[in-house]
């Protein structure tokens, strides 16, 4: 039976019309399949740092890895409290996002009328390629924060954040230190928050603590003095107070006294004032245990607002900062010849007022000839000569040992980051004049760390002891480990100690009547050093560096007290600089102290 030709026509249309189907849904499906591989491969690799910023900015959260921080305390020696000196607290933050701002620059000028920050420095920032979460200012107030959000400005926003607040700076920044930025990331830096910065921040379990060796001379220290803490199961791994994964961190507390270091912040600054040198600091230590009470320096800066000063400000020279000290290092010439026996207070020598080392010439600071003096008046009227007198007696290698012994040349030790060791190397030459200049403070850089450390040897019987800040460490379950005295060497003997502590009483009471307190038996030394040229030789003979060392009751003493100012203006010599300050501070701890008359 033959088939309608029509019948035959409409099935080949509809064979057509079903391959046209065909080729559009493959079209679809091809189209679909392009797409999706475009958008994999614009997140791999066009888009990549968007994604990785945006993981980053929900998963590193710096005010998750601030919450934990533990506290400072400074130790109120008048009443026995601890004070905190250091906390975390909550502020506001705002921050952009570049891939959403449509009119970077415009966004730039609004966001600057509020936080306070130069336009031109937010445009480079909103303008930067491939940034989709970057911080443009912290610490911003609630009031600032609201504003940010009332602009409306897609990309720009603001949020809270925990801060680190420091409630006694800038009296105590040069000590505390900060925390701040390294990238993202808070990380103390300077001073305490800098050396102890795994120890607050809880990053590292007690265990890891006592491998690590940039802190396992605090836990060696409990573990020698018997401190049953310092071996405990760690205790130390709860999770910090907002939740955040990690280890909450300990609380310091410091021997700093919050009176103390305000007076010498006090004082400090009215010799700053007076004087008007480059530069000044101050160190107050208990010779007996090597605790720091006070630690100052000027210029300082504020550890709230620390990006609002140069970096320069941030150094503490008193750790960080080496000098030459001049006459104040008499004392160590004479308690070197004393220990020895190659002198007594008595001896004498005839001074001719100058000694010649082949091309040199060395003369006494008021370049005249004395006479006959004893080795007492070598230190009262501060003699050259009479210092190269007492070195040539010891002999070049016991003096180059004793000075060693007393610490000098080597870093303390002292638990504030970034110490520097200071230089000796002059003395390794070989050369004479290179001894006899080292005898009274010359051609040798010492910090003002390592000199009122051998100062407070000189005080103590001979001991050199450990100088930290720290004195307790508070673990968050409430345990306490104390940081005990330490010595780290013995520099001379208690013998010589004792003479060298009559000998320095009497250059306070026969040379410095601003130093004096009456009642009392006070020790002191000062020194009045030329800064070296980096072009070699010495600087003109307007600037100087003065410093005063010294402690009381001298024979029986509780503090020691090392001054220092660089560049004076309108007075050469210490002896007419800082004796008055001097006096002052000692006036002001002996009754802080209450500690009774030594003299009747």
């Amino acid at each position: 039976m033959a088939v309608p030709l029509r019948a035959n026509g409409a099935l080949n249309h509809n064979r057509g019309l079903s391959g046209a189907r065909l080729y559009v849904c493959a079209f679809f499906v091809l189209f679909g399949s392009a797409v999706i591989f475009y958008r994999l491969i614009s997140v791999m690799f066009f888009q990549h740092s968007y994604f990785v910023q945006e993981a980053k900015s929900q998963y590193n959260n710096p005010s998750a890895l601030l919450a934990g921080r533990g506290g400072i305390y400074l130790s109120d020696l008048s009443t026995g409290n601890n004070v905190l000196a250091a906390a975390n607290k909550n502020s506001y933050f705002v921050f952009g996002n570049n891939y959403k701002i449509e009119s970077p620059d415009d966004a730039a000028v609004k966001v600057s009328e509020i936080v306070n920050i130069p336009v031109e420095e937010l445009k480079t920032k909103l303008n930067e390629a491939g940034k989709s979460y970057q911080v443009l200012a912290h610490n911003i107030t609630k009031e600032q924060a609201d504003k940010i959000t009332k602009l409306k400005v897609d990309g720009i926003s603001s949020a809270s954040e925990i801060s680190r607040q420091y409630q006694f700076s800038p009296e105590i920044s040069s000590v505390s230190g900060f925390v701040g930025f390294k990238g993202e990331e808070r990380i103390g830096q300077y001073g305490v928050e800098g050396y102890y910065e795994d120890f607050l921040s809880g990053k590292l379990k007690t265990q890891e603590i006592l491998g690590n060796e940039t802190y396992s001379k605090i836990y060696n220290f409990l573990k020698l003095n018997g401190d049953k803490t310092a071996n405990n199961t760690d205790k130390n791994s709860e999770n910090s107070a907002d939740g955040s994964a990690g280890y909450k961190g300990v609380d310091l507390v410091l021997a700093i006294d919050p009176n103390i270091q305000s007076y010498v912040s006090t004082k400090l600054n009215e010799l700053m004032k007076r004087w008007t040198p480059e530069k000044g600091m101050a160190i107050v230590q208990d010779p007996n245990t090597g605790e720091i009470l006070a630690m100052v320096a000027s210029p300082g800066y504020d550890s709230n607002n620390y990006n609002d000063f140069k970096m320069d400000n941030y150094i503490n020279p008193n750790i960080q900062e080496y000098f030459e000290p001049g006459s104040s290092f008499k004392s160590i010439t004479m308690a070197a010849a004393l220990d020895t026996g190659a002198v007594t207070p008595e001896t004498t020598y005839r001074d001719p007022g100058q000694v010649k080392f082949d091309d040199f010439t060395i003369q006494n600071y008021d370049e005249k000839a004395h006479g006959v003096q004893t080795m007492r008046q070598v230190l009262e009227f501060s003699l050259n000569t009479g210092a190269i007198f007492a070195q040539k007696r010891t002999g070049d290698d016991n003096f180059l040992n004793y000075v060693v012994n007393f610490g000098f040349g080597q870093k303390t030790g002292v638990d504030l980051a970034g110490e520097i060791s200071g230089s000796i190397a002059n003395l390794y030459s070989g050369r004479k004049v290179n001894f006899a200049t080292a005898s009274f403070g010359q051609g040798i850089a010492v910090t003002p760390i390592q000199l009122i450390t051998a100062y407070s040897a000189i005080a103590n019987g001979g001991k050199i002891m450990w100088p930290h800040v720290v004195k307790e460490i508070v673990r968050p379950d409430g345990t306490h480990d104390k940081i005990n005295p330490k010595i780290l060497n013995m520099a001379i003997k208690e013998k010589t100690s004792a003479l060298m502590k009559s000998m320095l009483v009497d250059v306070v009471d026969k040379g410095f009547d601003k130093a004096k307190v009456d009642g009392y038996d006070v020790a002191g030394k000062t020194g009045t050093a030329q800064i070296p040229d980096p072009e070699g030789g010495y600087l003109g003979n307007d600037e100087f560096i003065h410093d005063f060392v010294g402690f009381a009751p001298a024979y029986a003493p509780r503090f020691s007290i090392l001054l220092r100012i660089d560049k004076p203006v309108g007075a050469k010599f210490a002896s007419n600089t800082l004796p008055s300050t001097f006096g002052d501070i000692t006036r002001y701890l002996l009754n802080y102290f209450n500690i009774p008359p030594t003299r009747s």
